[in-house]
């Protein structure tokens, strides 16, 4: 069930003048979880909230004594170098802390207090804001899958299963960076198609994968099940998720078991948690199977799933190349993915995921999958943007890619806003790709 309260008034102000703009990522209405190095010698990382281009830290906030009953004991949580023990405590510890900083946070609240303790985030070095156990990418996005299927099996793009069951791997979770850290080049076993054996070289068909990232709140036990009614209160919230792959390894590797080599070099995600509270105003239905479709079974489908199951969260991504860094140029746009077309839900994905049993932890983490519209512009892969590195992108300044190249910087953006709502901003995701190293095959 959504729950709309007057954190959600979009008419609501800050004090923070810079939140008040139009067009920016953290209004009040917004207030995402984040973790950030405090000062000048990288004192201890501590758990903080985003309001315009400011920074709120919890610790100011209870050092204050302005939080009270369950804020206060969740800003003690998430006061921390992780998140990990606020996304444990639960939906009615986040609700209250986010109203109370939502009060504090307007005009009218603690700005004689808060004012002078404001950290701009210019300058600020932000921190994985959990410390991720766990990581599982799945592949949500039917136009994507069947994008990518129609390269490789043009009569037969989707898989049997794609269509009653939401698809994944286990990704690896300790190279997953923060925004601002660069990606190296890997190294794998390639095979060209007219070759009898493989080398060990650098990936020459890199590509960004456009994601959303989920991070889990209260987790479950080995053997207990997450009800799809239930999932949404086990998720704390949600960020850009950039998922590298190399397409020349994976080709090789995939079968039959699945990404290895060509996933687990980096991973990059957004600094900034969006709650699953501040998403409410942007539940919808959810995406409308055609005619024929299977219907899901039982346990992946509700009423209320099926008018509240839905995210409207617009995305894009950007290429910007050592030229166009050095000549100042605004970063290429190559698309701008909707959500909304997802096949299989976060929460569907999330039901499914403990359907066997499987048990989560405060900080695991989930990625959707690239997310791709069913317009050529609204493609979340290069891959599906060059046909498989068919067709070159052309940029304004008369270069051209089908894959990236080193120091090519890819910069990656969220947002949602409709009528009778506040817009809220994700922030960015980036990273610059660094060349490969080691030691090639002889």
């Amino acid at each position: 069930m959504i729950v709309l309260n007057d954190t959600h008034d979009p008419n609501l102000k800050s004090w923070v003048t810079s939140s008040n703009i139009t067009g920016s990522d953290f209004p009040i209405q917004n207030l995402p979880f984040g973790v950030y190095e405090k000062g000048k010698n990288k004192e201890r990382p501590c758990g903080c909230v985003a309001i315009g281009d400011q920074i709120v830290t919890l610790s100011d906030c209870l050092a204050k004594g302005l939080l009270t009953g369950k804020a206060k004991k969740a800003a003690e949580a998430g006061a921390g170098p992780t998140l990990n023990p606020l996304m444990a405590l639960g939906s009615g510890y986040w609700s209250d802390l986010r109203r109370q900083l939502s009060i504090l946070l307007r005009v009218g609240g603690a700005k004689t207090e808060l004012q002078e303790l404001l950290v701009p985030m210019s300058g600020v070095e932000m921190c994985l804001p959990a410390a991720i156990g766990d990581y599982t990418d799945f592949y949500s996005s039917i136009n994507h899958a069947t994008n990518v299927g129609s390269l490789f099996r043009p009569d037969n793009p989707l898989l049997p299963n794609y269509k009653h069951i939401p698809i994944a791997y286990h990704g690896r979770s300790s190279s997953i960076r923060i925004s601002g850290t660069p990606s190296k080049r890997p190294f794998g076993q390639l095979k060209a198609p007219d070759a009898e054996f493989p080398v060990l070289d650098a990936c020459k068909r890199l590509d960004y994968e456009t994601e959303l990232g989920v991070f889990i709140g209260p987790g479950n036990k080995l053997g207990e099940t997450i009800h799809l009614e239930d999932a949404a209160d086990h998720i704390f919230g949600f960020c850009i998720l950039n998922d590298w792959s190399a397409r020349d390894i994976q080709a090789w590797e995939y079968q039959p078991l699945g990404p290895f080599i060509a996933k687990n070099f980096a991973t990059t995600i957004s600094p900034w948690i969006i709650t699953m509270e501040a998403m409410a105003p942007y539940r919808q239905k959810m995406f409308q199977r055609p005619d024929g479709d299977p219907k899901p079974l039982d346990y992946l489908t509700s009423v209320v799933h099926e008018e509240t199951g839905g995210l409207d969260i617009n995305l894009e991504v950007a290429i910007s190349t050592p030229q166009m860094q050095k000549n100042r140029d605004t970063p290429h746009v190559i698309g701008s993915p909707i959500f909304c077309d997802m096949y299989w839900s976060v929460f569907q994905m999330l039901t499914h995921h403990a359907s066997g049993g499987c048990d989560f932890r405060p900080g695991d983490f989930f990625g959707s999958g690239t997310i791709s519209g069913a317009k050529k512009n609204q493609l979340g892969s290069l891959l599906e943007v060059t046909l498989g590195g068919k067709e070159a992108i052309e940029f304004p300044n008369g270069e051209t890619r089908t894959f990236l190249e080193d120091g090519d910087e890819v910069v990656m953006r969220a947002w949602c806003h409709k009528d009778g709502a506040a817009r809220i901003g994700f922030g960015e995701c980036r990273s610059v790709i660094l060349p490969a190293s080691g030691s090639k095959s002889k």
